[in-house]
């Protein structure tokens, strides 16, 4: 926790270099940094200093501090930044800014960023949530939109590919919440549903107990199903991406983060013994799968026919193919 702050206080998106973004992706999002390694690198650089930006606005909640008027002072502090970032930003900001430089280049919507930090402040007021609903409209804000703003830096052919990437932010979202339910609940948080909770007749209590049961198996196997149909769901969105590194880059994070569930299975769901990740072995036994596989790489070429979509509104009418 104490370094959490110390990167609060020493790294933030209104002064850092795309040089310092780099450093700081490089040690906190190793997943991420390893899956970009094919993107260009302009766009490598502009995705480092977004997720720098996305850190900082978590971090403020994070990072330990107690005093409210704090954190509102921080959140007041990003959002004057992000006003001088779309409001005519000056030379000196473009300069001194990458993620300034970044919003400026790839036009990225301001409300993606408004959204992403209502989200993280969430997180000082909703320790609880009653319904998935209600969980997957903290995911949208929290984790859909930067799969939003990754894509206009990545590029795509055609808008269809957003919702999708609302999918695979919420896929990754529910991947983070499975694996850090320890961690979660010392902070005072339990992101699963009350309403679920109950259905499986797993209680606080056994969190704070981190009891393991039969109850505890159903309720987890539940939940990796729903992260897998998200996973698989947002797929269809990879042939509209850019084929330039940017394309790939994605599907590695989708096979990396959705190995994450895998990894909590091969535990027999537990999560509280330690943190399950992909090891780099892994990661390059995934990458190397992947780039060697003519079929697999066709597949996530292949853009969905019309028939696809329009099966999809029925089933998710909020979807908007046509943003």
């Amino acid at each position: 926790m104490k370094e959490i702050l110390q990167t609060v206080d020493s790294v933030t998106p209104m002064h850092c270099t795309f040089e310092e973004c780099r450093d700081y992706t490089r040690t906190f999002a190793k997943s991420f940094y390893f899956s970009s390694f094919l993107l260009p690198k302009e766009k490598r650089a502009a995705a480092y200093a977004v997720y720098t930006f996305c850190r900082y606005a978590d971090n403020i909640v994070d990072s330990g501090t107690t005093a409210a008027e704090d954190i509102r002072s921080r959140f007041t502090e990003l959002n004057l930044f992000l006003d001088e970032v779309y409001d005519s930003p000056s030379l000196q900001l473009l300069n001194n800014s990458a993620f300034a430089q970044t919003v400026n280049t790839y036009s990225i919507p301001r409300k993606y960023f408004s959204d992403l930090i209502e989200g993280v402040c969430m997180d000082t007021e909703l320790k609880r949530y009653n319904t998935f609903a209600e969980l997957e409209n903290y995911c949208y804000k929290v984790a859909s939109v930067v799969g939003l703003i990754m894509t206009e830096i990545f590029g795509y052919s055609h808008k269809a590919a957003l919702p999708y990437a609302v999918y695979l932010g919420k896929a990754m979202q529910l991947t983070n919440i499975l694996r850090d339910i320890k961690e979660d609940y010392r902070m005072g948080r339990i992101y699963l549903p009350n309403d679920e909770l109950k259905c499986f007749e797993y209680t606080e209590d056994d969190i704070r107990s981190e009891r393991m049961n039969e109850s505890f198996a159903m309720m987890m196997r539940f939940n990796i199903d729903r992260a897998r149909a998200y996973y698989e769901l947002s797929t269809h969105g990879f042939p509209y991406l850019t084929n330039d590194g940017s394309r790939t880059t994605v599907v590695l994070m989708y096979k990396i983060y959705s190995s994450i569930l895998t990894e909590i299975e091969a535990y027999g769901y537990d999560v509280y013994s330690g943190r399950r990740f992909v090891s780099t072995a892994e990661k390059l036994k995934l990458t190397a799968s992947y780039l060697l596989n003519r079929s697999e790489r066709k597949r996530f070429s292949r853009l969905p026919d019309s028939k696809h979509h329009e099966r999809l509104r029925s089933l998710y009418p909020n979807m908007n193919f046509d943003m």
